[in-house]
């Protein structure tokens, strides 16, 4: 098995560590995580992203908000050319936040995830380099994660013009058509962040899959949906002290 985590401090920031004290399982998951979390990508992950024509990203914008974006590309369009490095070839869609967020020297979550096969991995690291095809990301944390509430489909990528640009509507509430494509979904995606109190910084940006039933995300009013926390791996990744989402809905 490939070496764990070698570093003294926690492999968890400072909210999700909150959360496991506070649920009593903090000392359980720091010896679980010091095996599954590295600090590069094992040659297994190397070889996923290199087959994935999707990728979810998450970061931050200047106001704090955390966002959900996904890129898209013919497998191979992520590459690994050694196990510090993810290079992305792929610029943001239409409107997608992301081509706003995007910087050097930020911090990024990365989530691969086949649908087909269930399979996930994660990544969290820095932007290093943005160019005219894509950007590069350095390892910061690596890690993979059960198939649990993954609802298996097959994809076809359409290979059409993504760049040419197309209308953009902003909605400040939710709507018909918003409500409809939300109850039908059985897939979302969301976009998390810790800030310090103190410094205000943005940390442990995450990009994560939940996954259910249509109808398990229920829609308070025109402004607020409301999730299940489903038993999962007690990381608590996505739901930490002080944190913002945004959630993107992927239709059945």
């Amino acid at each position: 098995m490939a070496p764990g985590w070698s570093y003294i401090e926690s492999p968890f920031h400072a909210g999700e560590l909150a959360i496991q004290a506070r649920l009593g399982v903090q000392s359980q998951m720091d010896k679980q995580a010091r095996r599954v979390v590295r600090d590069y990508l094992p040659q297994q992950h190397q070889q996923f992203y290199s087959q994935l024509p999707y990728l979810l990203v998450g970061t931050v914008d200047a106001s704090g908000r955390p966002w959900a974006s996904m890129l898209v590309g013919e497998p191979g369009f992520v590459s690994s050319p050694n196990d510090r490095m993810l290079q992305i070839a792929s610029k943001p869609l239409i409107g997608d936040p992301l081509s706003m967020t995007l910087a050097e020297g930020v911090n990024i979550g990365l989530l691969g995830i086949e649908l087909h096969t269930r399979l996930r991995n994660r990544m969290n690291g820095t932007v290093t380099a943005i160019d005219t095809n894509g950007f590069t990301v350095q390892v910061g944390q690596s890690f993979g994660n059960c198939p649990q509430y993954i609802q298996a489909r097959m994809f076809e990528l359409n290979s059409s013009d993504l760049t040419t640009p197309q209308p953009i509507h902003e909605v400040k509430s939710l709507g018909e058509p918003e409500r409809t494509i939300i109850a039908a979904a059985d897939t979302f995606f969301i976009a998390t962040v810790f800030q310090e109190k103190e410094a205000g910084a943005a940390k442990g940006v995450d990009v994560s899959h939940r996954g259910g039933k249509p109808g398990f995300v229920r829609m308070n009013d025109a402004h607020t949906l409301t999730i299940p926390d489903f038993v999962g791996n007690f990381h608590f990744n996505t739901f930490s002290i002080a944190v913002a989402t945004f959630i993107k809905t992927l239709l059945v």
